[in-house]
């Protein structure tokens, strides 16, 4: 199918634009965004997504204030416009490529925002991230790139206007696509051999005043690294690696929620640099987000034409709480930057950490120990 964007030069294969470059029914294409006050007071998170071999798109907000969480959810048949990033009432328009944003969502069950982002340094390529099962079909082949920024303009819920302002409202975003598991289950084919036991996940984009960093990694149940990348941007695009992350996490007693990270790490000339991280409030995205685990919206099901739902959970609540240890926390983070020979330097940003089944190094044996 011919469509608008076939008029532009950005074709990749002998096909239209609209045809995606793999007949995987997991294509993906999404985006993620954050955005908080540094007060661990709320914390909003929402993202988009287009799974073209599904023929579906949606689009969550997710806010977390106190022990309440409260998701939104929108779903619709895909269409072939994908100029005008639109789910029903939330839409993303590209103001200004790779700089600048405006993310709306018009009143759906008692929840608004019309917000605009602007990215306080260029944007970090990460490093492409594949997983296979055990030694058969990859189950996720995906490129991402990410950014830190600040936020401007409104938060509406139940009628309480929020102001947002770019002095102190700040977040991380990032754009990936390729492959990954997307829509209702599927048959699941020969069991993987070896069995999937587990990972251990960090994900760390902080913006500092000078400098932003993006880092992440994942690691197999025995210690493995799958993926290492840690990189520090500046405001003029200069981009430094920053090795090979240890990392130290303390958890909140007897679950597997982060409190605190300690990440040490080297700069190019091999002069050493600490950054400490902590949790101000934590989300677990697998509970409304729609990702990995979460048993009530799943990321490309098809829920029916213009679809829309409002979910809130008490986060005390023992059935809540028992989900929370099978998925990733994404906190508001504050971290500290220490490298001899100067002052420490304080950053904000994204904390998203998650200990998923068995982790040896970090005692995690099974899937129901938890920290002491």
């Amino acid at each position: 199918m011919i469509t608008g964007m076939d008029e532009y030069p950005v074709h990749q294969l002998p096909q239209p634009i609209a045809d995606v470059g793999s007949s995987d029914r997991n294509f993906y294409d999404r985006c993620y965004l954050n955005a908080h006050d540094r007060t661990g007071d709320l914390f909003l998170i929402t993202g988009m997504g287009y799974y073209p071999n599904l023929g579906t798109k949606d689009a969550f907000v997710l806010v977390r204030r106190g022990d309440e969480q409260t998701a939104v959810h929108l779903g619709d048949a895909l269409d072939h416009d994908r100029l005008d990033q639109r789910v029903g009432g939330y839409r993303v328009e590209v103001v200004k490529p790779l700089e600048e944003l405006r993310v709306v969502l018009e009143e759906t069950e008692g929840i608004a925002m019309d917000l605009h982002w602007r990215g306080l340094f260029p944007v970090v390529q990460e490093a492409p991230h594949v997983m296979r099962t055990g030694t058969l079909r990859k189950v996720l082949d995906a490129q991402r790139f990410a950014q830190c920024g600040s936020w401007e303009g409104t938060i509406s819920i139940d009628g309480e206007e929020i102001a947002v302002t770019p002095d102190r409202w700040v977040g991380s975003r990032d754009r990936s696509w390729g492959i990954r598991p997307s829509g209702e289950s599927e048959p699941p084919g020969r069991p993987a051999d070896p069995a999937w036991g587990g990972m251990w996940w960090l994900y760390v984009p902080v913006a500092f005043d000078d400098f932003g960093i993006c880092l992440i990694i994942q690691e197999e149940a025995d210690g493995y690294r799958l993926l290492n990348d840690c990189t520090r941007i500046f405001k003029d695009g200069r981009v430094e690696q920053l090795g090979w992350p240890r990392i130290r996490t303390t958890y909140v007693s007897g679950t597997r929620t982060p409190k605190s990270g300690v990440i040490d790490c080297t700069l190019p000339d091999g002069t050493p640099v600490t950054i400490e991280v902590e949790s101000l409030l934590a989300v677990p995205i697998h509970v409304g987000g729609g990702y990995g685990g979460d048993s009530d919206w799943g990321h490309g099901q098809w829920k029916g034409p213009g679809f829309t739902e409002r979910v809130t959970y008490d986060l005390t609540d023992p059935a809540v709480v028992g989900r929370v240890p099978f998925g990733l926390t994404d906190s508001v983070g504050r971290a500290v930057w220490r490298e001899e020979g100067r002052d420490p330097i304080e950053g904000w940003g994204l904390y998203e950490h998650g200990v998923l089944g068995l982790h040896e190094p970090t005692g995690f044996t099974d899937w129901f120990i938890h920290a002491p």
